[in-house]
This record gives C-alpha cells, sequence and structure tokens, in this order.
C-alpha cells in the first residue's frame, strides 16, 4: 500500500512551484515589497496546514482559521498583482484557478473539523 497525499497538499504544493519562479520575475522594486507578500502568505498557508494535520480536533480548527485567513491574504496581493500589471492576465486568472481549488479544499476540511 502507497501514501496518498491528501489533495489540499498536493495543490498548495503546486501552487508554491508555479508560484515562487512567477515571483521571482517581478520587477527588482516589487520582489522584496509584493512578491515577499505573495511568497510568505502561500508558505504560510502550506505550514498552517501541515500543523493542523498534526494537531487535535480543536487545535485544528483553530489552525484551519488562520490557514484560511491566509489564503484570504494570498487572493487580496494576488489581484493586487494583476492591479499594477507585475503578472499578464493569463499568468492571473491561472494563479486564481490554483487558489480557489485550494480554497475549495480548505472550505470542506474545515466543514469536516466542524
Amino acid at each position: 500500500m502507497s501514501f496518498q497525499p491528501s489533495p489540499i497538499f498536493v495543490k498548495v504544493y503546486d501552487l508554491l512551484a508555479w508560484l515562487i519562479p512567477i515571483t521571482m520575475q517581478f520587477p527588482k522594486s516589487q520582489r522584496f515589497v509584493l512578491a515577499l507578500r505573495v511568497q510568505d502568505a502561500a508558505l504560510d498557508l502550506h505550514e498552517l496546514l501541515v500543523a493542523a494535520g498534526k494537531s487535535q480536533r480543536g487545535e485544528r480548527r483553530r489552525l484551519l482559521q488562520q490557514a484560511d485567513i491566509r489564503l484570504e491574504q494570498l487572493r487580496l496581493h494576488w489581484r493586487l498583482c494583476r492591479t499594477l500589471q507585475l503578472i499578464e492576465a493569463g499568468r492571473y486568472e491561472h494563479g486564481a484557478r490554483l487558489i480557489d481549488e485550494v480554497g475549495r479544499l480548505l472550505g470542506g476540511w474545515v466543514a469536516a473539523a466542524e
């Protein structure tokens, strides 16, 4: 029997692997501002999900709520990247779809934890 990671961890990993190289291409003036905020939000989201997966029920709900907040911050930062024309429309749409997929999976986990 092989280990099958939860779909949310796979999706967040895919998001990180795609998102970090994109943000590293931002202009130098934004690499340590908005690019860093996007990366931090995505990495924090992953860390909170890992912690939630390893915690007890009460603590898990708190961590999942924090993860949901970080996901919302990531959405805002990503939208701001498009508004400031740091990414083109196609990349924005692809990233937004990935973020939405993670949001649906997270929502399901939150509902199951209640």
